[in-house]
């Protein structure tokens, strides 16, 4: 087994465990995350001195266990970025087959469209709109969802113009097929394995965005367990108590590259079937 592969696997290894913990969180959490006790605040975790039976993690500054905390955090990132990668999964590709497969004036107007996006600068734009909306759930994924489909577009017109004139593309035209039956039965199956991989990478960019608008205030508002927002609460504490943002840094930092890992291992699996 090569170096690349074993990545590979690790990668969906942390995923995966990651979406099993998400998904059965409220069977593995041993206190309620939300529950304070402010008699038992920042115990410490087990490796170190202070621990309270029974607190695996310790808890943070109001009591609540951070383990708990921790677990029901991994399905807010999870379901954040699963979320946004729909959402702009679904603008960009519907915009970039449109232009890629069309072309002419309806490749330009694609084509400003994304200009305009990029010209954009990301983070000021969520800042600015989840300061003015309100921070939310619904609000931090549908600012993302519209802000992280440019690389969706990019991708989807490239690889549909490179396919739009292959023979089983010729063969639906010559057969009477509709526009949208070849765009959606044999442009977008076959350019679907590109997809996934930009579908990564855009997960670890959500998950990332929403933990730096959570630490900044304007994520998903308390008591929600965000792993930002538990950064963000730290940060007061860190220098008597690193731990408390050090656990859900060092989370944050695995799920993301367990991610990255994934993709890559998706593209270079997805590469090799499709070269054979």
């Amino acid at each position: 087994m090569n170096l690349r592969r074993l990545f590979a696997l690790l990668g969906l290894l942390i995923v995966g465990s990651t979406a099993i913990i998400a998904v059965f969180a409220p069977y593995l959490t041993p206190h309620d995350p939300f529950l304070q006790n402010l008699d038992g605040r920042m115990a410490a975790p087990f490796w170190l001195e202070g621990t309270v039976p029974g607190h695996l993690f310790g808890t943070d500054q109001l009591g609540r266990d951070y383990l708990s905390r921790l677990i029901y955090g991994a399905r807010i990132s999870l379901l954040i970025g699963t979320l946004v990668v729909i959402c702009s999964g679904l603008i960009g590709t519907s915009l970039g087959v449109l232009g890629g497969y069309f072309g002419g004036r309806i490749d330009a107007v694609v084509m400003f469209v994304i200009t305009c996006r990029l010209a954009i600068p990301l983070i000021l734009v969520a800042l600015t709109v989840v300061s003015f909306v309100g921070s939310s759930f619904t609000v931090v994924v549908l600012t993302l969802g519209l802000l992280l489909w440019e690389r969706f577009a990019v991708v989807a017109r490239t690889t549909t113009m490179q396919v739009r004139n292959l023979d089983y593309v010729a063969a639906a035209q010559a057969s009477g097929a509709s526009t949208w039956h070849i765009l959606l039965r044999e442009i977008l199956p076959n350019i679907a394995h590109h997809l996934v991989v930009v579908a990564t990478l855009e997960m670890a960019l959500a998950i990332l965005l929403e933990a730096a608008l959570s630490f900044l205030g304007l994520g998903v508002p308390s008591p929600l367990p965000s792993w930002g927002l538990m950064i963000s609460e730290a940060k007061d504490y860190m220098y008597f108590s690193p731990w408390v943002i050090m656990i859900p840094g060092v989370a944050l930092f695995v799920l993301v590259l367990g991610i990255n890992l994934l993709g890559d291992g998706l593209r270079d699996w997805l590469g090799a079937a499709r070269d054979a």
